[in-house]
This record gives C-alpha cells, structure tokens and sequence, in this order.
C-alpha cells in the first residue's frame, strides 16, 4: 500500500464487537490504476478499515463545517456525486462520498454469501463510527437510502436532517413495482451485466463514453460484479424476509423523527414514483417541508440534475439550522 493509500481511520475491537462485523473469505481488490483518468472527479481516496475490510470515502470542503454525506445505490459509486460535490463545497459544507463494500474503490468479496443486507448496515454504521461524523445531513438514494436510513435509525444523534431522494425503506409488506421485478430478474439472469450501460438507462439525460467507462472502472473482470448482482434479490420483497424487522424498526424510529426530513424525488424514475408520499406522512419532521419532484430526472437522478439537488438542499440546510 503506498503512502497515499494509508489506512486514516480503523473500526477496533470495540466496534467490531457492537456491530457484529462478519468474517469474510476472499477479498478482491480493484487495482489504483483502473482510476486513473476519471474525469471531474479529483478528489483522492481516504481509507477506514472495518472488520478487515478497507472502505473508500472521498471528502471535500472545509474540516470544521458540519458534513453532508451523500450516500451511493447500485451499481454506482461515489462518482455518481461529482456534479453534486462542487456546488456543495461552495456553498460552505463539508462533503463526504463513501463508496460501499464491493463498489467503487471499496474492497469486494469473491463469495456471495459474504453479502448480506445486515452486513452492509454493520459495516457502515462501523464506518460511520470510526470516522466518528456528527451533525450530519444525510443525503441517500436507491440502496444508499436502505442503508443509510437504517444507519440513521440505528444512530438518530449523529444526524441532524435527511434529504431522501428516488429511495425507500421497503419491509415486504407491500409489493415492489413491476420495473423493481424485471431489473431484480435481470441482474440475477443475465449473462451481460454491463455496469456502466445499466446506469446510463437509468439516467434520462443518458451518458457519454467517458462517463459510462468511469462506472465500469471498479469492475475489472465477472467476480468484482457479486455485489451488484445480488444487491436487487436483498430488497425485501416478501412478509418473511429475514429483513423486515429490522426495517419495521427502523420505521419505527422514522414515526418518530422530529428532525428535518425532506423527499426529492425525480419525475422520470419509475422505480421509485410515488414513493415519497408515505414518508411525507409518516414522519413528523417532514411536515411542512420543501418537497420536490425534479423535473426530467430518472432514477439517478445524481446525474440528471446534480447541481439543482444541492441547490436544493443548501437551502434546505440553511433553512433548519441546528440549535446552537
């Protein structure tokens, strides 16, 4: 490992045990150099190890404002945040991109049954720890928000306001729309998983070469891919999903969120269309919000309209200062 590749934070003992961090097998890393040439995006890799498991994060903007963290789905990476980060920074905030265990720089697994739902909420919440971030907005979208809004839950003091976006915290109480079931079939059937083509169909402004290759980047050969391919079959789709608790407590605490919670939506995703109104209902702090649906935004809705949202949530931020 060269210097700048240096370990900055590590999830000890203590976290391992609280979080429950799982012991893995094989760990596939993806070579510095697959990143070499990604355009607009220069911000250098930082590095947390968790349960043996390094993970990437990027940051940007002064150290003592209070952070945003901008949390990334599937088959994305922090990339996907680069037209979000720059107007972010200048409007002040400090900005933190992680990328998830087995996308972007973050280590990947060889074995799929290494994954899991659980696994991914344990390392992150271990990460977040470590990394010891407070005062937090969260931004979160696709599996960011299944994450994320479960980290949130599971650590209501490190937050301070949530800005959800073409995201949700599904239980298998209710079913998942018919475009959710085909994408799920596809990524477990298909022979062709083309990382980058899948992402520019879910952008309505489409993406060029350069773009659609910076999202390959992370997946040099079929086994770096186990990650994406399983994440759709891990959103609970059914009563008896082994994750439905866990995610009926985490609403749990939602019911009772006082705190800023604001939904941006894109028009144009019909993954998650409509799906912002249950969240406008059921959380208190979204009352009276600023919601928005983002005209002519697909599902990545990051890359449609990326300067707009943090617009958007700058003024959202500004708008619900923290007390003190």
């Amino acid at each position: 490992m060269s210097a700048d590749e240096s370990v900055t934070a590590v999830a000890g003992g203590n976290l391992e045990r609280r979080w429950s961090l799982p012991r893995v097998g094989e760990v596939l890393r993806t070579p510095e150099s697959r990143f070499a040439g990604i355009p607009d995006f220069p911000y250098p890799p930082h590095w947390t190890e968790v349960g043996g498991l390094r993970i990437a994060h990027v940051e940007a903007g002064p150290a003592n404002a209070d952070p945003v963290l901008l949390m990334h789905g599937e088959p994305t990476w922090s990339f996907l945040y680069r037209k979000m980060i720059p107007p972010l920074v200048a409007s002040g905030h400090r900005v933190i991109a992680p990328d998830l265990v087995g996308f972007g720089r973050s280590d990947k697994l060889a074995s799929a049954r290494d994954y899991s739902y659980a696994h991914h909420v344990r390392w992150m919440c271990a990460w977040l720890e470590a990394n010891d971030l407070r005062h937090l907005t969260l931004f979160c979208q696709d599996w960011g928000s299944l994450i994320g809004l479960r980290m949130a839950a599971a650590m209501p003091e490190r937050f301070d306001r949530i800005v959800l976006g073409n995201g949700g915290l599904p239980t298998g109480a209710t079913p998942l729309p018919p475009a959710f079931r085909v994408w799920r079939a596809f990524s477990r059937y298909s022979p062709w998983f083309p990382i980058g083509r899948i992402v520019k169909s879910g952008c309505a402004a489409g993406l060029g070469a350069a773009e659609i290759a910076a999202y390959d980047a992370p997946f040099p050969g079929r086994r770096y891919k186990t990650a994406a391919r399983l994440f759709p079959s891990f959103v609970p789709a059914s009563p008896d999903d082994p994750e439905r608790a866990a995610n009926e407590q985490a609403w749990t605490v939602f019911e009772q969120w006082q705190k800023p919670f604001l939904t941006l939506f894109g028009s144009r995703d019909p993954i998650t269309r409509g799906g912002e109104r249950v969240w406008q209902v059921r959380v208190p702090g979204a009352k009276g919000q600023p919601h928005a649906i983002i005209r002519g935004a697909g599902h990545f809705l990051q890359e449609d309209k990326g300067p707009e949202i943090a617009q958007a949530m700058s003024e959202f931020i500004r708008a619900t200062p923290r007390p003190g």
